[in-house]
C-alpha cells in the first residue's frame, strides 16, 4: 500500500497536462490543509474533486527547514506518517532525502501509473515530455529521459 502526501506542485503540474486523475494511483493520498489553502489562493483544479484524498493538519514547529509553508507541511506529514512525499520542488526533495523520507515528483507519479497499468508506457512518456514543454514545471531533458528509462525497467 502506498500512503503519499502531496504538495501543490504535482497537483498543479499534472493538472496542466490534464493528468491530475493519475494521483489516484496512490492507495491513500493526504493533502495538508496548508497546501489546500495555497491552491485556494489561486484556483483549486476542478479535477481534484475526482480524486479521493484526506485533508490533514500539520504541526511544522521544530522541523527546522527553510521551505515554503506548503512544502514544509507536506514534509512534516510525510515524516510523521512514514509516507511518500510527492513534490516537484528541489529543496523539498533534498530536505526529504535528508530525513530519509521517500520522495517522488510528477514524473514518478507517471511511472507509478504505468507500473500499475493505469497508463500505457508510450502515453506516460508522452506526458513526461508534456510536463517539460507544456507546464510551469522546469524539468531537464536528463530528468525526462531518466523517467522514460524507468518505464522501460518496469
Amino acid at each position: 500500500m502506498i500512503l503519499a502526501v502531496v504538495d501543490a506542485g504535482p497537483i498543479i503540474h499534472l493538472d496542466e497536462i490534464d493528468a491530475l486523475a493519475l494521483l489516484s494511483v496512490v492507495d491513500e493520498l493526504l493533502i495538508p490543509q496548508t497546501v489546500y489553502q495555497e491552491l485556494e489562493a489561486g484556483m483549486v483544479p476542478p479535477a481534484l474533486e475526482t480524486i479521493e484524498y484526506e485533508l490533514v493538519e500539520s504541526d511544522t514547529t521544530g522541523l527546522g527547514v527553510e521551505l515554503d509553508p506548503g512544502e514544509t507541511a507536506a514534509l512534516t506529514v510525510a515524516s510523521e506518517r512514514a509516507a511518500v512525499l510527492l513534490t516537484d520542488d528541489l529543496a523539498a526533495r533534498d530536505a526529504a532525502n535528508d530525513r530519509d523520507v521517500e520522495v517522488h515528483g510528477s514524473i514518478g507519479i507517471l511511472v507509478l501509473a504505468s507500473t500499475r497499468g493505469e497508463l500505457e508506457k508510450s502515453a506516460a512518456a508522452e506526458l513526461m515530455r508534456a510536463l517539460q514543454t507544456e507546464t510551469s514545471l522546469f524539468v531537464t531533458d536528463a530528468v525526462v529521459e531518466h523517467g522514460i528509462s524507468l518505464l522501460d525497467e518496469s
